[in-house]
């Protein structure tokens, strides 16, 4: 028990020690908004068709894996 509570002090004490240098970095400087009431227009285009394509995908593997237990039960 001692030697668990002794790990897990290290390790917190490790990601504390190694996330305090994010903190300190400047801004980015990314591009303001023409209007500060709106948001910023964010292209998602490609990433969320390749989330739906990739859901499809592991879709169509579920199904099929279903189809050949529903078989073999048999």
């Amino acid at each position: 028990m001692k030697y668990l509570l002794y790990s897990a002090t290290r390790l917190l004490a490790l990601c504390v020690l190694t996330s305090l240098p994010t903190f300190a970095q400047p801004s980015s400087g990314g591009p303001t908004p023409a209007n500060p009431l709106e948001p910023a227009a964010v292209p998602i285009d490609g990433g969320v068709s390749l989330l739906l394509a990739g859901g499809v995908a592991y879709g169509i593997k579920q199904l099929k894996a279903r189809r050949v237990a529903g078989r073999s039960s048999k």
